[in-house]
C-alpha cells in the first residue's frame, strides 16, 4: 500500500481511506528566503550608518589629567583601524564621553601642569579583551571593565600595590587570571584579576657581589613580561644588571639568571626584556645600546648579540618580536626605530629616524597581521602634539600618522582579538582607536551606553531621624561635618594618641627628668656629687668672726642680760721673758 500511494499527498490518501482530510494544515516557512531578506536588510542599514562617519574613531580615556584634548582623529585611513562613534554621539565632544580616569569615579590623577606625575607608564589588556589595567607615576593601578562601563568610563577599582613606587610595567598572563606588576621597587608583584596580592618576589642581598648567588633583585626594576607558553613563568630585568625568570608557585628564589655584559665583560643595565613568540628565546635591550638574546635554557652565553644596535648611553625603551618569530623591532633612546632579522643579527634590516623619544618605556608593537609596525613619538611641554606612527614592515615607509594629543605618546598596545589600539600619553590620557567593521567589542561596548544619572537618594550616607520632643538626655547630637569632627578629635589627647610630654622637674611616675635616661646617671649627677673642700677649715670658720662680733644673732643675744663680764688674766713680764728664753737655758727645778 505504501508503494501505491504518495504519503505526502493528503488528498489521495483521504479519498482512499474514506474521509475528506486530516484537518488543518501546519504553516510552512521558507527559512532560506527569510535569512536572505534579513541579511540584505542588515547590509543596507549598515551602509547607511557607516556612510555618515569616518573609518577611524577614538574613545578618549583620561587617566591622570583632564580629557580636554580630543586629538585629531579625523585624519583616518580606510585600510587602518578605528570605528566611529554611534549616531547619537556624533555631535558630542570627547569630554562628553567621560574620561576613563585611572582614579575611581571621574577624578583625575594630576593636574594638567604636572605632566610627570600624570604619565600613563603602563597599559595591559587581558587576552579576551574584557578588562584594561593601567598604571602611572602616581603609584596607582586602575582596573577598567569595558562591559560594565558607560559613557562616563570610570574605573571600578583603584589601588597602590607598590605603595610609593612608580608603576613601570603591567601585563596579564596568557590565561588572563593574574597580572604582573613591575614598579620602581626591587620586588615584582603578581595580582589577581580583582587586584588582590597573589605573590611577591623576594629581595636579594645587596652586599653579595655575584648577582647569581643572591635570590632576587637588589635594585629597582625596569621591565617584566610573562612567558607566552608557560602560564606560571615570568621575567623581570633590573638596575642590578640581571634578567631573572621566576615561577609563580615559588617566589622564594628565581629560576634562572641572565647577566648582560659589555664588550669588555663589564656589567650593563638591561632596560627592557621580552620573550620570543615561542618562548624559546629571551631578549634584552641594554643601556650601552646593545641587544642581547639568550637561549632560555642556556643562561651563560648569548645566542645572538648586537654590539651597536643603538647609540651607547641611550636607553633602549622597547623590543618586540613579530608574530612569525624571525623579526625583532627595537625602539631606541636615540630617536630611532629599527627592524632586525635574528638570523642575520649584525645589522638592521630597516631604520626609521627622527622619532623623538624622551621616556624609557616608549613602546613599539606589530599589527596582528604582521604588516605594520606602530610606535609613539615624544614632544616637549607645549611643543606640539604627540603622534602615533604606522610603518609598513616590508618597505618601512610611514604609511599613516595620528596626532593623539598635546603630550608625548608613551605606551601603545595593539590587541589582536579586539583589533583595537590602546595609547597612553604623558598627560594622563589613554585613548582607544577602533574600527566599526574590523574591531570587535572592547571600547565599542561602553561608548554606546548612555551615562547613568545619579539619583539623589544614593548620595545620602545615612538617614537622620529628628525627634523634637525627646528628653535632653536622649537627644542625638547634631550632625557635623567630617572636618570639624576631625578638628575636635585632634584636640582630644586620647583620640589623637598624643604622646606624653617630657618630664619637667626632678622626676615623676618612676621616670627621670632631663638629668639622664637611667637611674644611675641621675644619682651620679644629683646625689653622689664630689663636694670635697680643700680649703683651710680654720680660715673657713674665722671668715664669719667679724660678722658675728658686729651683729650677734644666735648665742650672744640670749645671754646679753645675764652674762657676766669676762675677766682675762693679765700677762706678766716674767711670762714674757720665759717665753723669750730658750728651753735649754731654763733652770731646772
Amino acid at each position: 500500500m505504501a508503494g501505491l500511494y504518495k504519503m505526502n499527498d493528503d488528498g489521495e490518501i483521504a479519498s482512499v481511506m474514506g474521509f475528506s482530510g486530516f484537518g488543518k494544515k501546519a504553516r510552512t516557512f521558507d527559512l532560506e528566503a527569510i535569512f536572505e531578506q534579513t541579511r540584505r536588510t542588515a547590509i543596507e542599514r549598515s551602509q547607511q550608518v557607516l556612510g555618515k562617519f569616518t573609518n577611524v574613531t577614538s574613545c578618549s580615556f583620561c587617566h591622570h589629567g583632564s580629557s580636554s584634548d580630543s586629538g585629531s582623529d579625523s585624519d583616518s585611513d580606510s585600510e587602518l583601524i578605528g570605528p566611529p562613534l554611534p549616531p547619537q554621539l556624533t555631535d558630542q565632544d570627547d569630554d562628553e564621553l567621560g574620561p576613563l580616569t585611572r582614579a575611581s569615579g571621574s577624578t583625575a590623577h594630576s593636574d594638567e601642569d604636572d605632566d610627570d606625575d600624570g604619565e600613563v607608564s603602563a597599559l595591559a589588556l587581558d587576552p579576551s579583551g574584557a578588562r584594561l589595567v593601567t598604571g602611572g607615576y602616581d603609584y596607582d593601578v586602575r582596573f577598567w571593565d569595558f562591559a560594565g562601563m558607560d559613557q562616563a568610563v570610570q574605573a571600578f577599582r583603584s589601588l597602590q600595590p607598590c605603595e610609593c613606587h612608580q608603576i613601570t610595567s603591567l601585563q596579564y598572563s596568557n590565561t588572563g587570571d593574574v597580572i604582573l606588576v613591575v614598579s620602581g621597587n626591587a620586588q615584582a608583584k603578581v595580582l589577581d584579576r580583582d587586584g588582590f596580592n597573589v605573590m611577591e618576589c623576594v629581595k636579594g642581598d645587596q652586599y653579595i657581589v655575584d648577582m647569581a648567588k643572591t635570590k632576587g633583585h637588589t635594585a629597582m626594576l625596569n621591565n617584566g613580561c610573562w612567558h607566552p607558553k608557560i602560564k606560571e613563568e615570568f621575567m623581570t630585568c633590573s638596575n642590578d644588571g640581571t634578567v631573572r625568570t621566576w615561577d609563580l608557585s615559588s617566589g622564594k628564589k628565581h629560576k634562572s639568571v641572565f647577566k648582560p655584559r659589555s664588550f669588555q665583560g663589564k656589567k650593563v643595565v638591561p632596560t627592557c626584556c621580552t620573550y620570543s613568540r615561542d618562548g624559546k628565546l629571551i631578549a634584552a635591550g641594554c643601556q650601552d645600546g646593545t641587544i642581547q638574546i639568550w637561549d632560555r635554557n642556556l643562561s651563560v652565553h648569548t645566542k645572538f648579540h648586537c654590539r651597536q644596535a643603538h647609540i651607547p648611553g641611550s636607553d633602549t625603551s622597547c623590543i618586540a618580536f613579530s608574530y612569525d618569530g624571525v623579526t625583532l623591532a627595537s625602539r631606541g633612546g636615540d630617536d630611532t626605530l629599527k627592524l632586525w632579522d635574528i638570523r642575520n643579527f649584525k645589522k638592521p634590516v630597516n631604520v626609521a629616524t627622527g622619532l623623538n623619544n624622551y621616556f624609557t618605556m616608549t613602546d613599539c608593537c606589530f599589527s596582528p597581521d604582521d604588516r605594520l609596525l606602530v610606535t609613539g613619538t615624544s614632544v616637549k611641554k607645549d611643543g606640539g602634539n604627540g603622534k602615533l606612527a604606522f610603518f609598513d614592515r616590508a618597505s618601512f615607509q610611514k604609511v599613516y600618522e595620528i596626532e593623539v594629543t598635546n603630550a608625548s605618546v608613551v605606551r601603545c598596545l595593539w590587541h589582536p582579538k579586539l583589533n583595537q589600539i590602546m595609547v597612553g600619553t604623558s598627560n594622563g590620557l589613554a585613548k582607544v582607536y577602533y574600527d566599526p567593521v574590523k574591531s570587535h567589542r572592547g571600547a565599542k561596548l561602553c561608548v554606546v551606553k548612555s551615562q547613568r544619572k545619579e539619583r539623589q537618594a544614593e548620595t545620602l550616607t545615612q538617614d537622620y531621624i529628628i525627634t523634637p520632643h525627646a528628653l535632653p538626655m536622649f537627644r542625638e547630637a547634631r550632625q557635623r561635618s567630617t572636618r570639624k569632627q576631625l578638628e575636635k578629635d585632634r584636640l582630644d589627647p586620647k583620640k589623637s594618641n598624643k604622646p606624653e610630654p617630657p618630664v619637667s622637674g626632678p622626676g615623676r611616675g618612676g621616670r627621670v627628668a632631663a638629668h639622664g635616661g637611667t637611674l644611675s646617671s641621675f644619682i651620679v649627677k644629683n646625689i653622689a656629687l664630689d663636694k670635697t673642700d680643700d680649703s683651710n677649715p680654720r680660715q673657713a670658720i674665722l671668715r664669719h668672726a667679724k660678722e658675728a662680733s658686729d651683729n650677734p644673732y644666735w648665742v650672744a643675744p640670749a645671754y646679753k642680760q645675764t652674762q657676766p663680764v669676762p675677766l682675762f688674766a693679765e700677762e706678766s713680764e716674767d711670762d714674757e721673758e720665759a717665753e723669750k728664753e730658750p728651753e735649754w737655758k731654763k733652770r731646772k727645778i
